[in-house]
């Protein structure tokens, strides 16, 4: 199974982007979307930008991802 999470991207060098993921900022490549754009949402898997997503969806996605966390066993 493969997991994509959505993030907002911060900056751009070239085809290196950097994504904040609800604070956690990492690295991933564009090659895959190279008209990815700083302040735009993007689709991250294994270090790769996959998808451009938009603001609303984006965020629906990750508030499921913190609803899911809430209701994590421990």
């Amino acid at each position: 199974m493969c997991l994509a999470v959505p993030g907002k991207v911060l900056e751009r060098d070239g085809m290196d982007v950097t994504v904040d993921f609800g604070g956690t900022r990492r690295r991933a490549r564009a090659d895959l979307t190279p008209d990815i754009a700083v302040g735009e949402y993007a689709l991250v898997h294994a270090g790769f930008v996959i998808q451009k997503l938009d603001a609303a969806e984006a965020e629906r996605t990750l508030e499921y991802l913190r609803e899911m966390g809430e209701h994590a066993p421990d």
